[in-house]
């Protein structure tokens, strides 16, 4: 069972804010083999989705509303632990995130950057792809929105 937790930039402690920056480390930058700025002063704008698994920060997203990433409403740093993936948390996680947009912002509209091997993921939300692949931090991306 996952527990979600919705909080501001303001509202994290900082326990939960250390686990939130060390599991997005754990997977963009280590398992991904990533090397790129996690950090980039977006969290303060952000509203961030985190998802307990006894007590243990195991998934985690954050939201903005229009006009503080893209033009519209987004969804970003999408991630479950690895170990944890096997219980589909990134569903349960990412309708929290997609719910969190029309509560905090009343939105509808939504975009996301996502990487591309998880394009049927994201097309199982409802979410369709939009322009061209195109690489984010040597990783194929595509942009993707949602109407409803």
């Amino acid at each position: 069972m996952l527990q979600i937790k919705t909080k501001t930039f303001t509202e994290l402690t900082k326990d939960e804010l250390y686990a939130m920056l060390q599991l997005r480390s754990e997977v963009f930058v280590v398992e991904q083999d990533c090397v790129y700025q996690d950090i980039d002063f977006k969290d303060q704008k952000a509203i961030h989705i985190l998802g307990f698994k006894n007590e243990k920060l195991v998934a985690y997203t954050r939201i903005f509303k229009p006009g503080d990433y893209f033009e519209v409403s987004s969804i970003g740093r999408v991630l479950v632990a690895k170990k944890e993936r096997i219980n589909g948390f990134g569903h349960v996680i990412f309708k929290a995130s997609i719910k969190a947009v029309k509560d905090y912002f009343n939105e509808e509209l939504i975009k996301i950057s996502a990487q591309k091997y998880l394009k049927k993921f994201y097309e199982s939300h409802g979410f369709i792809q939009q322009g061209k692949e195109y690489l984010e931090d040597g990783i194929p991306h595509i942009a993707m929105v949602k109407s409803n």
